[in-house]
């Protein structure tokens, strides 16, 4: 509880699959998968309501629309009341310092400002557990350098547990004391 993990291997070693799993998206073949006590692939939304998959390549931001009005909808899909939902959308929108791209169409923003408001919207709701899927992927060096320090910061700060996948290993190196290495599945 609390820890920042890396889960790293090879390309196709079951990484991505793995947090897929973890999260309910795909049903294990085999074997038995416990989150925070619940089998994530009966997607019980009790435990929808406690971790969050972020994964590099893959957006939930509306394209045409400001980030400000998907997390609106996020805030009505995990029940959020509105003074957390304020506080949380001030305190990650400050830690990331985002508070002047809120209101611009998602489309018009640059990557690195994209990647830092998806992870706003996929920490509103607090989760409890974080799974991270190549979070820096594509970003510049100093973009990279931004998302690993609010990572590190809010593990900190929030407690949340956190399993990160990347193939930059300064992420891992700097972020995580443990790893956990997957190869063939």
């Amino acid at each position: 509880e609390g820890e920042l993990m890396g889960f790293i291997g090879p390309n196709g070693a079951g990484k991505t699959t793995t947090l897929k799993v973890l999260s309910g998206l795909l049903y294990p073949t085999s074997g038995e998968v416990r989150v925070l006590g619940f089998e994530p692939f009966k997607r019980q939304s009790q435990f929808q309501k406690q971790f969050s998959l972020v994964m590099g390549q893959k957006n939930q931001l509306w394209w045409d629309l400001p980030a400000w009005e998907s997390f609106i909808l996020n805030k009505e899909i995990y029940e959020i009341p509105d003074d957390q939902f304020k506080k949380t959308v001030g305190q990650l929108s400050e830690m990331l310092n985002v508070e002047d791209v809120l209101k611009i169409q998602v489309r018009k923003l640059s990557l690195g400002q994209r990647m830092k408001l998806e992870l706003v919207g996929s920490l509103l709701h607090s989760p409890k557990v974080l799974f991270l899927d190549e979070p820096t992927i594509g970003l510049d060096v100093v973009a990279q350098k931004k998302m690993r320090d609010f990572i590190k910061k809010y593990n900190e700060n929030f407690k949340a547990t956190v399993i990160l996948t990347s193939h930059y290993m300064a992420d891992v190196k700097e972020l995580c004391k443990r790893v956990i290495i997957i190869n063939e599945g």
